[in-house]
């Protein structure tokens, strides 16, 4: 692995150099995509495990652009701490940057829960992490609060080292997560004992490597924070989902800033220069059929009844929408501070709707329609709340035992998902 200086305004950038084209990563939240015992982050092709020690790295010496190389899928291990960086930041040296440095600053308090971890964010001048670590049977609780800058960085956290328990190492090793683990790079606790082959590093050595990974996974923000964390049983599960509210906080003010900015003053007022007449308008169509009327056809019910209203029925094509909103259950846990919509409900909406049409098509011949499989399914881009999804299905077939049906759902006239189903028809 090697170090390498960036321009400004690049963050740190992951470089694949053993695979062809040698391709790049960003740090950000958003390439997160596995939390089991270490952060991985994927885009495309690319996947890069175990990026928290360095990562911590960076923000613990307060460095916010470099390039990272590496010819493998995962950081080298090390001693399982974060020393052997220091030392490569520190052989190098570093170098101040003209530009000014943009931060999240916390300015209310909130809270973010993941299983057993739960966090308290709260308004602070400067960096601070207040943390409090067991396991599930609360042995070897440790607690420690420190203010994070680049001297108390080095001498205080940069040196702890990863641990487990010895009961974890079975399961671990089945699931090829500690390929490269020794007594040499983590540390075993088995019952009271401490298995290592050093003495502990510091009295508390197994809290302050949770503060490790916490400054590494939240520096996946791409900004220095402003805050203090109050972290108890902190995971890499949790972090993720912290990062992912915080990111959510420090984009309202640039969403709330692009929604009023006052369209630009046409100094040509020409027609050829003019937008199409309601190219972006969303136009309100007509009811054909409402939620009760729907709840008559179908048997869905709350929670899981996908369909406001039906707005078309032409032949074998019936559209219907469903408005989302964060009052719906399935947001407290996907995810929190980061509400999407579950594919599989997008998926279930489409189905929903070929029911439907095959119910009325069937009306009088003591038939119904069971789900029975799905091909060909695309997610193409996220649904959040406040969207209006609208659901477009064309049956296919209808005849026999079998029906099928052609499904998209859209946001704004954009593609989010796409699927074939299909039915078996049976006897009421």
């Amino acid at each position: 692995m090697k170090f390498l200086p960036a321009e400004p305004n690049t963050g740190i950038i992951f470089r694949r150099v053993d695979l062809q084209g040698s391709p790049e990563i960003e740090a950000s939240i958003d390439h997160v995509t596995e939390t089991n015992r270490s952060t991985t982050l994927s885009k495309g092709n690319i996947k890069l495990q175990t990026v928290e020690h360095v990562l911590a790295t960076f923000s613990g010496f307060g460095i916010d652009n470099a390039i990272v190389e590496l010819d493998a899928n995962e950081p080298p291990i090390g001693d399982g701490s974060s020393r052997p960086y220091c030392k490569m930041i520190e052989s190098a040296g570093i170098v101040a940057q003209a530009e000014n440095r943009e931060c999240f600053e916390v300015t209310e308090p909130f809270e973010a829960k993941q299983g057993e971890s739960h966090y308290t964010v709260l308004p602070y001048d400067g960096f601070k992490i207040t943390c409090t670590s067991s396991d599930k049977a609360g042995r070897h609780t440790e607690f420690l609060s420190i203010e994070i800058s680049p001297e108390s960085w080095e001498k205080d956290i940069a040196h702890a080292r990863t641990f487990c328990f010895f009961e974890e190492i079975e399961f671990l090793i089945k699931n090829g997560l500690i390929k490269g683990g020794s007594l040499a790079n983590a540390i075993v606790i088995r019952d009271d004992a401490v298995l290592t082959t050093e003495p502990l590093r510091y009295r508390e050595e197994f809290v302050r490597h949770k503060i490790l990974d916490i400054i590494g996974d939240v520096a996946l923000l791409g900004r220095p924070i402003k805050g203090h964390i109050v972290a108890v049983r902190p995971g890499h599960e949790g972090n993720a989902v912290l990062t992912r509210m915080m990111k959510d906080r420090m984009m309202r003010p640039v969403i709330a800033q692009q929604a009023f900015i006052p369209p630009q003053e046409q100094n040509d007022k020409s027609e050829s220069d003019k937008p199409a007449k309601s190219s972006k308008r969303l136009e309100r169509l007509e009811t054909l059929m409402d939620v009760t009327q729907i709840m008559q056809v179908i048997p869905h019910r709350y929670p899981i009844l996908m369909l406001d209203r039906v707005v078309k029925i032409d032949g074998n094509n019936i559209v219907a929408e469903k408005n989302v909103t964060f009052n719906e259950p399935h947001f407290q846990g996907h995810f929190p501070g980061h509400p999407i919509m579950p594919g599989v409900l997008q998926l279930e909406a489409i189905a929903q709707l070929a029911g439907l049409l095959m119910f009325k098509h069937l009306a009088k011949s003591g038939k119904i329609a069971y789900f029975m499989a799905a091909d060909k399914v695309k997610w193409r881009r996220p649904v959040h709340p406040g969207d209006i999804l609208t659901i477009d299905v064309l049956l296919t077939r209808c005849k026999g035992k079998i029906g099928k049906a052609k499904g998209q759902c859209l946001v704004d006239g954009e593609l989010v998902s796409e699927a074939e189903v299909t039915f078996v028809l049976m006897e009421q």
